[in-house]
């Protein structure tokens, strides 16, 4: 056994706590994660001399982490526990339980499917309010939007959550939420290398060239879907669905339609163009 497979063991999920209550890290994550992308942002505005506004994004980082926050969460319940939710709607978006007496437990629970869904739909109707043009906005924000998943999966390898199928590989890892000690891979590490970090710096790479303008928003579907449908062969799949159709899990049909999306987009663009 090597000091990395131990790793989870050594992190604790909270920044501190106190009676019950603390700060997680998973919570910093979705900061920082705001923080990167409103900074990138506006440094795109300044360098690249954009005709953009840059006072608006003051308003849209609003608009931006309330799409991500309902997206994500309504997401989690319509497409990994509507069963549940439809019983106890209560627990959607409070943080007690109602149900069993009444007990603090936190929300637990986002789609990153929801949470785009959100994020596009922010964005549609925050175009439409301050006339500006839905595929040049997009092509100011897709370039960024990677790094956030960045810090989202390293939020869930700090909660111990989201673990990948068991391995022999020498980099895999133990973590103390499995109840069966296995060795396995650290899904959210791989996701959030490739997912975050590589698409990013293919997307920051290609942002200024023509021929990919317009098209970035459809590039990045096309680009998370892929990466994340085939990650999730080695993730575990959530006990309460496991697989949803043959060795697919909810999570690939919804990058397939993902990338679907994104490859007719690219196609109706360029034939506009």
């Amino acid at each position: 056994m090597n000091w990395w497979s131990q790793i989870p063991y050594k992190i604790s999920p909270y920044l501190f706590q106190i009676n019950g209550f603390g700060i997680r890290y998973y919570s910093l994550m979705y900061i920082l994660a705001f923080v990167t992308f409103y900074f990138l942002i506006k440094f795109r505005i300044r360098t690249e001399k954009l005709d953009i506004n840059i006072n608006l994004m003051d308003d849209f980082i609003i608009w931006a982490a309330l799409g991500v926050l309902l997206g994500g969460r309504f997401g989690y319940v319509l497409f990994y526990d509507f069963k549940y939710y439809i019983l106890h709607p209560l627990n959607i978006l409070l943080p007690f339980d109602f149900y069993n007496g009444f007990a603090f437990t936190g929300i637990s629970g986002m789609s990153y499917h929801g949470g785009l869904i959100g994020v596009v739909a922010a964005v549609y109707f925050f175009c439409k309010k301050n006339k500006l043009p839905f595929w040049e906005f997009s092509d100011l924000l897709c370039p960024v939007v990677p790094l956030g998943y960045t810090f989202g999966r390293l939020g869930n390898f700090f909660n111990s959550e989201l673990f990948g199928k068991a391995t022999t590989l020498p980099w895999g890892m133990y973590f103390p939420t499995d109840p069966t000690h296995t060795l396995r891979h650290p899904s959210q590490l791989y996701e959030a290398f490739f997912e975050g970090i590589v698409l990013f710096a293919v997307l920051w790479t290609i942002r200024r060239k023509k021929a990919f303008k317009r098209r970035l928003f459809a590039l990045y579907l096309l680009g998370y879907g892929f990466i994340r449908f085939f990650i999730e062969f080695v993730r575990k799949p959530d006990d309460h669905l496991n697989y949803v159709w043959s060795v697919f899990t909810m999570g690939q049909i919804l990058c397939f339609f993902m990338v679907l999306t994104g490859f007719f987009l690219f196609i109706k663009i360029k034939r506009k163009n």
